[in-house]
């Protein structure tokens, strides 16, 4: 069953080019099925049936979430049953294209609605507490805000940030290459400060965290390695709780308020849509909930008939 996933993984990385993340997605989540199938008896891809996928969602529904603490209720979210339906649906898809099984039992598996969750920012105000330089000239402070300002200039998905290479840097212009999901590549435009903050790093704190064995990317560990995606966050929240900002950011908060702020300051959705990397407008319209209450607010105050 594994050589048939792998089949299907060589597929989405060279003719559909899904970024990586996507890849082990994909990966993870058909490995579950063929653990739950092994379980049962299923040794083959053509033994499987309707029924059997039906019964392994109804399996994942139901089961507790991985080191939750004793006696949790908690169950697995519509969304991650969502994923494991696209997961499903896809393999299978590729499957009958490739003529490699003789029916497509994923066929009439029907996705959930997935309700659209408003994206959380931070505030101007917190954004600004979050952004004040730390005294002094350490390494790695001055990376950690160099990655705070680039992810709240230019909007950056973590695993962008991570990516970041020196050839993909135009200071001089104040723009940035970005190589997104799919492979895709964007520009994206760098504020003066950002630029700075770059500048600085790029000056006094990465040629330090050098090693003979560093990668060519922008953002460096103090042993002079490329950052894994936990390293970095943990980093960011260490900036977070030192800033005394106490709520829950989460990786994508300051690409939400990159997109917020942006959006509340009167720029064009499209611009946003385009800066962001999103393929369809739709992805980005969510943005445009999050601003409304300021446009009500805004409404409420200077229309002469609230």
């Amino acid at each position: 069953m594994r050589e048939l996933i792998e089949d299907f993984l060589q597929h989405v990385r060279h003719e559909r080019g899904q970024s990586a993340n996507t890849q082990r997605t994909y990966q993870a989540l058909l490995e579950r099925f063929v653990v739950w199938a092994s379980a049962r008896g299923l040794r083959r891809w053509q033994e499987v049936e309707l029924a059997h996928l039906l019964g392994f969602l109804e399996h994942e529904r139901e089961r507790s979430i991985a080191r939750q603490p004793e006696g949790s209720t908690r169950r697995l979210s519509s969304e991650s049953v969502y994923l494991e339906i696209a997961a499903l649906r896809a393999f299978y898809r590729f499957c009958e294209t490739e003529r490699l099984l003789p029916v497509n039992v994923a066929e009439t598996l029907s996705l959930p609605r997935r309700w659209k969750r408003l994206p959380k920012a931070l505030t101007a105000e917190e954004m600004a507490r979050l952004l004040e330089p730390l005294p002094g000239e350490d390494p790695s402070d001055l990376c950690d805000q160099a990655v705070l300002e680039l992810a709240y200039a230019s909007g950056l998905r973590l695993s962008e940030l991570r990516a970041l290479r020196l050839e993909q840097l135009h200071l001089d212009a104040g723009f940035v290459v970005v190589i997104g999901k799919g492979n895709k590549e964007r520009v994206v435009p760098v504020g003066r400060v950002a630029v700075a903050a770059l500048e600085r790093y790029l000056a006094s704190g990465r040629p330090r965290l050098v090693s003979g064995r560093s990668p060519a990317t922008v953002f460096l560990t103090r042993r002079g390695t490329a950052f894994a995606p936990v390293t970095l966050w943990l980093r960011i929240k260490r900036r977070v709780r030192r800033s005394g900002i106490d709520r829950n950011v989460t990786p994508h908060m300051l690409r939400h308020s990159f997109a917020t702020h942006l959006l509340e300051h009167g720029a064009d959705l499209r611009v946003i849509q385009e800066m962001l990397g999103h393929a369809n407008l739709g992805t980005t319209e969510i943005y445009t909930h999050v601003a409304g209450e300021r446009l009500r607010e805004v409404h409420r105050r200077y229309h002469p008939r609230p």
